[in-house]
């Protein structure tokens, strides 16, 4: 029973290959939109991607283009198209204003954008572009059942942004790079006051002031001491319980016996 069934369902298999290949081949253009659409709800969305391929451009201005465009757009996103996805949504968005599936579509064309941006560790310019398309929609569709995924999507993003920008401040300090990181660490700062990395900001901005002002030549030594001593009195302000607060000790008791030794001379 069991080899009858195998032999069963081979049969179906290569009869539905033989089926596809026959109807990719062929020039009628209703049997292979018919065929696509079949395997779209099917879940074969590659191969309906082909089939719709081959038609699209039979349909333009036909009463089918509408529903022909949608599945052809979002057969790209099933397989992951992401770019042709995208693209192919906002060529659905403005040709069909009017239609029902636009506030979808659109939806799925800022999503595409989103599922292109990379790790926070490369380059972030389609991450800055998804989220404008996010925000694009969000405008637009503020009543949307899609705006609360649309509004997490977009803070998922900015943190990613956020950590892009911190950990290239905090590369400045690993490499001793003293003065870009403290300049990075202020622009990361300004630009991001809820940041979840606030605090390691601060952190490091002291401690690459302590470290840029204790190893200074002398002209510029007292002056960097005592814009080291202002930071921590900045972050000790704001983190009184910080998990750095043994470290920013150390640093404070450092700077405050250097800052001595210039009273002393005085």
């Amino acid at each position: 029973m069991n080899k009858l069934l195998y032999l069963l369902v081979l049969f179906t298999v290569l009869t539905s290959c033989s089926e596809y290949q026959k109807t990719l081949k062929a020039e009628d253009i209703s049997a292979k939109f018919k065929m696509g659409e079949t395997l779209y709800n099917e879940g074969e969305f590659n191969k309906a991607n082909a089939l719709f391929a081959q038609i699209v451009p039979n349909y333009r201005g036909k009463p089918q283009a509408e529903k022909l465009m949608y599945l052809y757009s979002k057969s790209f996103y099933e397989i992951k198209d992401y770019y042709v996805a995208g693209y192919q949504f906002e060529r659905f968005a403005s040709s069909y204003p009017k239609s029902e599936k636009l506030e979808e579509a659109s939806f799925l064309a800022a999503k595409s954008y989103y599922m292109l941006s990379p790790v926070y560790s490369k380059d972030q310019t389609e991450t800055k572009n998804a989220i404008e398309k996010l925000q694009d929609f969000i405008n637009a569709f503020r009543e949307s059942k899609y705006v609360p995924e649309a509004n997490a999507l977009t803070k998922e993003l900015a943190v990613k942004l956020e950590k892009k920008a911190f950990e290239i401040a905090k590369q400045y300090n690993t490499i001793s790079d003293f003065e870009a990181a403290i300049k990075s660490f202020d622009n990361f700062i300004f630009e991001n006051p809820g940041s979840s990395y606030l605090e390691e900001a601060y952190y490091y901005k002291l401690d690459s002031a302590f470290e840029l002002a204790v190893n200074s030549i002398e002209s510029k030594r007292k002056t960097r001491l005592e814009a080291a001593k202002g930071y921590y009195l900045d972050f000790k302000k704001d983190y009184a319980d910080s998990k750095y607060q043994d470290d920013v000790e150390k640093m404070a008791i450092e700077i405050e016996e250097e800052l001595q030794n210039y009273s002393s001379q005085s």
